[in-house]
């Protein structure tokens, strides 16, 4: 469970890394190379679409921050978790849930998200 909780707080982390260089390493780092994302707005196959998935969603939202909304739920090989984007300190203005899947090494093979708050346009 500790794995899968610390792999849960470095894929925030990953969210939440402004720099392309060092975003794109801990893509390399954190996700196998098969790995997919999806969510309602996106689906992502491979390290390149997924760090430009994180890249695009940091341009849309500059200047927020993602953070854990509670403890990673896991076991086995996966772990759920609640994650919130908002000003620093302040009310989130989005909230999702992402289902974690890892390899056996621990690496980031597949994430699946939903999204239970946006904001409305």
């Amino acid at each position: 469970m500790s794995d899968l909780q610390d792999l849960a707080e470095r894929y925030i982390a990953t969210w939440n890394e402004t720099d392309p260089a060092a975003r794109r390493r801990l893509v390399d780092e954190l996700w196998t190379e098969d790995c997919s994302y999806t969510d309602p707005l996106v689906a992502a196959e491979g390290r390149e679409a997924i760090d430009a998935t994180l890249g695009a969603v940091q341009a849309q939202f500059p200047g927020l921050v993602f953070t854990l909304g509670g403890a990673v739920d896991a076991h086995h090989d996966i772990a759920r978790f609640t994650w919130e984007l908002g000003p620093q300190g302040a009310e989130s203005l989005v909230v999702g849930f992402d289902v974690l899947v890892a390899d056996a090494d621990g690496r980031i093979k597949d994430v699946h998200g939903f999204l239970d708050k946006v904001p409305s346009v």
